[in-house]
């Protein structure tokens, strides 16, 4: 029987993800695994006895303030700044009046008068906003960044984060508690990076809902999806340079196998529109406009519907600290072909659950979709043991990791609030 850890009697946790909020769809602008973290995580926090705040910037004015998830599991949206999607270095202008509605919320709440016994945080915006909080509150403060400005500006030369996010970074690991990341290799790129003390970086890997993602009938899945009967290559993310789509559509222009196959590409909402528009042109250019379809971002619980009618997920990704989408595909039963980067270099065994490919250009990715695409057994045996290999993902085993972590946490002697000397 699995030990299963129990938290301290009446442990309440207030969770800042000041960007983006738990209930925004996977696949848009800054939406994604972080998104899926946050709420799966809070969900399993909750049904082991946790009561857990999500406090969230409003993106839009229809958005109601609070939304009750599960029985102690709240949304909170708080009013800061226009109510529209913003680029991260704008939200950062408005983590003050953020701060104040959070407090303000807080302090009127008659739930529990205010209290909470930790703050866990997501992203360098919100990890800004809980070493605050933990001033005000004197209480324990955990981070996790989900990715890196200083490692994202050394994996593509496409993209370049600013020295203000890299800054504040490096100000939050800093005072923080205790950092929480995704695998081995980042913990050891925060040190190295960030001068992050050891003992304070601790590695628990995202999670995935092996009920929800799981093998299904390809037919039937095509079938409710509307798709044709040919083989398909799935790309699944963010439609940003980082996520490397353009490798995908060159690759997709080398196939040689004489099966027919088209590319979907599920991601990117209406703030996306510019690079949908920059990667059909690129898929036209190189004459497979028509083999190239982009069906937007849909809802988390439709994915495996995508995974399931697919026979190849591809990841070209220049960097991903973990690979969320790698491991929802192998859960499916679905062969990858990934990047040999950032923590798809561990979810992903070459070989074994799929492909990595260690150069991110277009040809070797060609040749790996190809040997797919042409081998039945192949993409068989391979999807069964993909399967296999993310049992140890499910979200049970990291919501006892997290909860262990929290119980530490909240053992030490508690900071002192604000003003206070010793």
């Amino acid at each position: 029987m699995q030990h299963r850890t129990e938290p301290p009697e009446g442990l309440r946790v207030a969770v800042i993800s000041a960007h983006t909020s738990p209930l925004a769809r996977p696949g848009g602008n800054k939406t994604g695994g972080l998104n899926v973290y946050v709420r799966e995580l809070a969900l399993q926090l909750v049904a082991r006895g946790c009561r857990v705040d999500i406090f969230s910037r409003a993106a839009s004015p229809g958005t109601p303030q609070v939304t009750e998830l599960a029985p102690g599991l709240r949304v909170i949206h708080l009013r800061a700044g226009p109510a529209r999607h913003l680029a991260p270095e704008s939200v950062y202008k408005h983590l003050g009046a953020f701060e104040r509605a959070l407090i303000d919320f807080v302090n009127a709440d008659p739930s529990d008068g205010g209290r909470y016994d930790l703050i866990h945080s997501h992203y360098w915006l919100s990890g800004l906003v809980g070493e605050r909080l933990k001033l005000a509150w004197g209480v324990p403060h955990l981070t996790m960044f989900h990715t890196l400005g200083e490692i994202k500006n050394r994996a593509s030369l496409s993209e370049h984060e600013t020295e203000l996010r890299i800054r504040c970074e490096q100000q939050v690991i800093a005072g923080v508690e205790r950092v929480v990341c995704a695998t081995e290799q980042e913990r050891a790129l925060i040190r190295q990076l960030y001068g992050a003390d050891a003992a304070k970086v601790t590695v628990i890997p995202l999670g995935v809902d092996l009920d929800r993602f799981r093998p299904a009938d390809k037919e039937s899945a095509r079938a409710a999806l509307g798709l044709k009967d040919e083989r398909i290559v799935l790309f699944v993310g963010r439609l940003e340079p980082l996520k490397g789509v353009d490798i995908l559509i060159d690759a997709a222009a080398m196939l040689e196998s004489d099966v027919d196959c088209s590319v979907l590409i599920v991601g990117g909402d209406e703030s996306a529109s510019a690079q949908v528009a920059r990667l059909q042109e690129q898929a036209r250019r190189r004459g497979i406009e028509h083999r190239v379809a982009f069906a937007g971002a849909v809802d988390h619980e439709l994915l495996p519907l995508y995974y399931n009618a697919a026979d190849v997920c591809v990841v070209p990704s220049h960097y991903e600290s973990f690979g969320l989408v790698a491991i929802e595909a192998m859960a499916s039963g679905v062969p990858v072909v990934a990047s040999r980067v950032g923590g798809l270099a561990g979810t992903v065994k070459d070989g074994e659950t799929g492909y990595l490919v260690p150069w991110l250009c277009p040809e070797p990715f060609a040749e790996r979709i190809d040997l797919l695409l042409e081998n039945d057994s192949l993409r068989r045996n391979l999807g069964e043991a993909a399967r296999e290999a993310v049992s140890r993902y499910r979200w049970e085993n990291v919501a006892e990791a997290v909860l262990q972590l929290y119980n530490d946490l909240v053992g030490r002697p508690q900071l002192l609030p604000t003003g206070t000397t010793s």
